[in-house]
């Protein structure tokens, strides 16, 4: 039994037609989810890439492992996905993206070199790197990490100084200019690159090549297929840069009223600079439908990915997921990017095929439990056989779920955000250490903790779309008190004391004092009577 866990980059839930999307047709993930389970509510520990990834890698909120926004390293010992599996003798392994951050004065600290057999599973976030490439950035950021598809580029005659720069990011204006995929002006022209040499393509590629090379032996294995799109820079090959135009677009989802708010956060939120682009039509009406395109070719190359499954008999042995680290406000609430906690920027897609035949009760079914991200960690221990570890993992296995049984489920999800590096901070004068923001969401209220200030709240049952703040109305203060108590009560639990699990906890209970020590008796009959003796040299 091997696991092929998929992930897409800024995909929006609600841009798949599995998941009723009328504007886009994704017949090959529509596929996916008749032949397992679609989670519906299944929600990010953090709407920004770095945090997130590094809470489904770890099976871990954003408070547990630390790394609260993009670069911030995750600490030397935090315990990862590959840590677990290789103790079941599970090879687990990257291909794409990661977004992970070494913990550089940490590893120095420990005297770890990168070099080294456990520096180098440390500085990769416990995976086995076949192909690495967060290549969604230019050659000046520091870990671009896209050197095999440059060259690859390169071995077919698409050469430069950058070439992923020069030619995944770069279009041909009408006149036969050059044009940079930075620009959003420029996202309607077709890159460079043709269709069947673009990132996604070359990454399934890859995928396809490390499963063949995993066949060759013996050993079970995790690949994590791990893609950079639809992630910005919105820039697709032909055809799929005209495939879509302004009138294939969903309804912007805003309202006038939002820009009203009384609250000081989201006022200065929606005025930073990737907000107020955004929320121009003729922004989202260029940059949208190749945002669109960008999710067509993702599935048509699902398409050949899981045909491949198919014809090498893999699909009958091996569990797929599919799933995105956050979505993409794409103009909607006056916002750009994958800010805050809206359902368009922190409800992902979740899709679980399980080949084993305890699954097959749930195939083509929709679950409308609340998931986190942080459960694909312990739903991949369990598949391989492990057991479970709650004092370390704070994810649920979805096991049970798949296979419907019937399990005490959650009763809320949880989202944070470290907003100290964003502009909004100082334009509300937020000291570093007090910006942060924590969701609570129990299904239909979506209760948002803002620290120095009044918090939000959404009726999701009477307002869907999230365009309605009721944080400041108090007729819905029963509703804010319970839920702040929710969060309070998040907020006590364990969640560092995971050297320790809770079978240990109750045999030194049991035990009372460790062996030789012995504290409270008065004489030597109270001893004895608690089965303790001194030492043989006492009379």
């Amino acid at each position: 039994m091997n696991v092929l866990w998929i992930m897409a980059d800024q995909l929006r839930w609600d841009y798949l037609s599995c998941y009723g999307a009328k504007h886009i047709d994704t017949p090959n993930l529509d596929w996916l989810a008749s032949q397992g389970i679609r989670f519906n509510r299944t929600y990010v520990q953090s709407t920004i890439c770095g945090p997130s990834r590094m809470s489904f890698y770890t099976g871990r909120y954003v408070r547990s492992h630390g790394s609260t926004w993009n670069g911030f390293p995750l600490r030397v010992g935090e315990p990862t996905l590959g840590d677990h599996l290789r103790e079941l003798g599970v090879t687990c392994s990257l291909v794409g993206k990661t977004h992970m951050t070494p913990d550089v004065e940490g590893m120095k600290r420990l005297g770890i070199t990168p070099e080294s057999t456990i520096g180098a599973l440390v500085s990769e976030c416990g995976f086995n790197v076949f192909v690495r490439d967060d290549g969604t950035n230019s050659s000046e950021y520091p870990n671009r990490h896209a050197e095999d598809y440059d060259q690859y580029l390169r071995d077919h005659g698409m050469d430069g100084d950058n070439p992923w720069e020069e030619w995944a990011n770069t279009a041909i204006g009408p006149d036969g200019e050059l044009r940079s995929g930075w620009l959003l002006e420029n996202a309607p022209y077709a890159a460079r690159v043709p269709k069947e040499h673009s990132e996604t393509a070359w990454l399934t590629t890859r995928g396809i090549e490390y499963i063949e090379a995993q066949n060759q032996t013996d050993e079970p294995w995790l690949c994590h297929l791990s893609y950079i799109k639809p992630h910005w820079p919105y820039l697709v090959p032909a055809p799929y840069n005209d495939m879509y135009s302004a009138a294939d677009l969903p309804p912007v989802n805003r309202t006038d009223a939002e820009r009203k708010t009384d609250h000081p956060l989201m006022q200065a939120w929606m005025k930073m600079r990737v907000s107020k682009t955004f929320a121009r039509d003729d922004v989202r009406d260029i940059v949208a439908p190749a945002y669109m395109g960008l999710i067509k070719e993702l599935d048509d190359q699902m398409g050949r990915l899981f045909q491949y499954l198919k014809d090498s008999g893999q699909i009958e042995n091996t569990m797929i997921v599919f799933c995105s680290d956050h979505g993409d406000n794409m103009g909607d609430h006056w916002m750009g990017e994958k800010d805050l906690f809206h359902d368009s920027s922190a409800r992902v897609p979740l899709l679980v095929y399980d080949p084993r035949p305890e699954a097959d009760c749930t195939r083509g079914s929709v679950s409308e439990k609340l998931v986190e991200g942080i459960d694909l960690t312990p739903t991949f221990i369990e598949f391989f056989g492990g057991k479970s570890q709650p004092h370390v993992i704070e994810g649920r296995s979805l096991s049970p779920l798949i296979h419907k049984q019937t399990v005490n489920w959650r009763q809320y999800c949880v989202s944070e955000y470290d907003y100290s590096t964003r502009d909004a901070r100082r334009d509300v004068g937020v000291e570093q250490t007090d910006a942060r923001l924590v969701m609570i969401f129990d299904g239909r209220f979506k209760y948002i903790h803002v620290e120095s200030m009044r918090p939000m709240l959404f009726d999701l049952q009477i307002d869907p779309a999230e365009v309605a703040d009721l944080g400041a109305d108090p007729a819905f203060a029963d509703h804010i008190q319970r839920l702040k108590d929710l969060h309070f009560d998040w907020s006590r639990q364990h969640h560092n004391r995971i050297t320790r699990s809770a079978e240990i906890v109750e045999k030194m209970t049991d035990g009372k004092e460790p062996p030789g020590i012995m504290i409270g008796f008065v004489d030597e009959d109270e001893l004895t009577q608690d089965g303790r003796s001194l030492p043989k040299h006492i009379h």
